[in-house]
């Protein structure tokens, strides 16, 4: 089966292209039906690259182990490939075109004998949405596949739309022969394409997840005047009916499911308040005809982590999980039920490598074990995720974990600070990326390994957009994981922090004053509703106070970090942070005086 239309045909002799390269024994072309997606689980099933889990608890959802080498996404081996090595930034690891071309061509070569090569036409985003973007992915993973008909618009309607547009962003992915030595993911912004070889795990071989969405899209926004952002959605409706859409950038494995999937406590459920899913990763932005950014989701479903994921922290994504998923690294129970630790109940037999569980042998869930589900299935899902014009954003925040120093609230002064706040967002690493877990990592707007361009350059793109008539979201960051000098969480965090978006909100609507401190605005005494909140005065004063030492240190070290990207670096930012300095050191100045007075 070919594509036919003659705005085709580019698509047609790059299929060849790749077929002549990589040699496979079969081609076929995917039209994302539910008879494709069945006879796909069946090969699997057959091949045992998937396992059947129980048919009773777990209906149609199966288990998908990777080789143990290949886990997360490996981001020392994953270059962004510009002409001028200066484009892609010290943010990535860069390769000349020409070079990474041949590098990975050579590995691809026969790369695919034996195999069936699928051609995967998909679009981010709604399919008739002016804000979604189409891609075509060459693979010979079924699981890939069959993740990528959960993840993203697949199949027929995507081809339409490409062959109306005539445009596409090209995804080439092969398992290769998984050897760690043999796998690099190369992106060519300037090329609209990606090449991704030697892992069959989901951020290196979903290609229209990280790679597409984030990386390829970052390049795309920039040229044409959005952004594309590592972020969740999620809708606030309070009890009048208003609702407000919030976007969310915390680094993977901090929550970004569990905001997206926000359960409101008792009270604020009685009161009549409602939380939407709209998106639980990525955001993609752009400038509405009112001034307003307007989003969507890309993704039409979740790639989550599962560790932690259970009914005390995450009930919504266990009842989205209850059918129709793919588990990926879990853990199985003696009655054929996925588990993971945090899920609560249940005992695992098999861990995630398919030996009999012994806690000798580390977790019985990998880490970074993951699930992919339809997000239509979240008894939360915002039926607004498929309105072509996208949802308005009332406010960006941005977060991270900090055991110290960064207060649980705080609002930037205008669209420039907030740019700095996201810029300097640091949080402790994750096993989500593969490398050293706990330590501090700066990782400005959660997008470190996922910009497709150079830092400097993107962050000038963010202020660019404060311009006349603009009516820019308000800026936020928090950090639901303050811990005290015992080292206990000291805000309860899951559903109370809809406390903290309630005031987020009433910010926004004019509706609390806040107390302005040199970094920005937190929320004044008794404006955070602690009602039921078992949380005490003096830890409430704690987690919005501001260390004005320590917060001089920190703006010390953010400039080192800024200063790293070099003389790209907007003017504009370092008089921002150079503004927050002085107020630190005025702030640092009264309270002497204060004290020898």
């Amino acid at each position: 089966m070919r594509a036919h239309g003659s705005s085709l045909d580019a698509l047609n002799r790059w299929v060849d292209e790749v077929a002549r390269l990589t040699e496979p024994a079969s081609i076929r072309w995917c039209d994302g039906s539910d008879a494709e997606y069945a006879g796909l689980v069946e090969t699997m099933l057959a091949s045992g690259d998937l396992l059947p889990l129980n048919a009773e608890t777990n209906p149609r959802s199966y288990l998908h182990r990777s080789h143990p080498s290949d886990v997360a996404r490996v981001e020392h081996l994953t270059f962004v490939c510009t002409p001028d090595e200066a484009d892609a930034g010290p943010n990535n690891h860069w390769m000349a075109p020409a070079e990474a071309h041949a590098k990975i061509d050579a590995l691809f070569a026969g790369a695919m004998r034996g195999r069936t090569m699928y051609v995967i036409p998909y679009c981010m985003g709604p399919i008739d949405s002016p804000l979604a973007r189409c891609g075509v992915e060459i693979t010979d993973s079924p699981y890939v596949v069959a993740n990528m008909r959960i993840m993203t618009r697949m199949g027929a309607a995507a081809l339409a739309r490409i062959e109306r547009e005539g445009r596409f962003v090209k995804g080439l992915h092969s398992t290769g022969d998984l050897d760690p030595e043999r796998r690099f993911i190369m992106h060519f912004p300037e090329e609209l394409s990606i090449k991704s070889i030697g892992s069959g795990y989901g951020g290196n071989a979903l290609l229209g997840k990280k790679c597409h969405a984030l990386r390829i899209a970052s390049h795309q926004a920039r040229r044409e005047g959005w952004l594309a952002e590592h972020m969740l959605i999620v809708g606030i409706e309070n009890p009048k009916g208003e609702k407000h859409y919030i976007a969310a950038a915390f680094p993977s494995a901090c929550g970004k499911t569990n905001l997206a999937m926000l359960i409101p406590t008792e009270g604020y459920r009685k009161a009549g308040w409602k939380v939407w899913t709209v998106g639980d990763d990525i955001c993609w932005m752009t400038p509405g005809d009112d001034g307003r950014l307007w989003a969507i989701n890309p993704e039409a479903g979740y790639f989550g982590v599962a560790p932690g994921t259970g009914a005390n922290t995450n009930p919504t994504a266990l009842a989205t999980l209850g059918h129709d998923a793919i588990f990926t690294n879990v853990a199985v129970t003696a009655d054929g039920r996925p588990w993971w630790e945090g899920l609560g109940e249940g005992e695992p037999v098999t861990d995630w490598q398919g030996r009999p569980f012994d806690a000798a042998n580390g977790p019985a869930a990998h880490p970074n074990s993951r699930f992919t589900v339809s997000a239509k299935q979240c008894p939360s899902w915002a039926p607004e995720s498929e309105d072509a014009a996208g949802v308005p954003i009332s406010a960006i925040v941005f977060g991270g974990r900090r055991p110290s120093l960064v207060p649980l609230v705080f609002e930037a002064n205008d669209w420039a600070h907030g740019v700095l706040v996201g810029a300097a967002m640091g949080s402790e690493t994750t096993a989500a990326a593969t490398g050293a877990v706990g330590v501090l990592r700066r990782d400005s707007m959660a997008m470190k390994p996922f910009c497709g361009y150079n830092f400097a350059d993107y962050f000038a793109h963010w202020l660019s957009f404060d311009k006349p008539g603009a009516k820019l979201p308000r800026i936020f960051h928090v950090n639901w994981f303050r811990k005290d000098a015992d080292g206990r969480f000291m805000w309860p965090g899951y559903g109370d922090n809809l406390r903290v978006l309630d005031w987020m909100i009433q910010r926004v609507a004019g509706l609390a004053t806040g107390h302005e401190t040199p970094i920005g605005t937190v929320p004044a005494k008794g404006e955070l509703n602690t009602e039921g909140l078992d949380v005490s005065p003096a830890t409430l004063d704690e987690l919005t106070r501001v260390d004005v030492e320590g917060w001089i240190e920190e703006l010390n070290a953010i400039g080192t970090y800024l200063d790293g990207f070099g003389e790209r670096m907007p003017e504009r930012l370092k008089a921002e942070r150079l503004r927050v300095g002085k107020a630190l050191e005025a702030a640092m100045e009264n309270r002497a005086t204060a004290a020898t007075a």
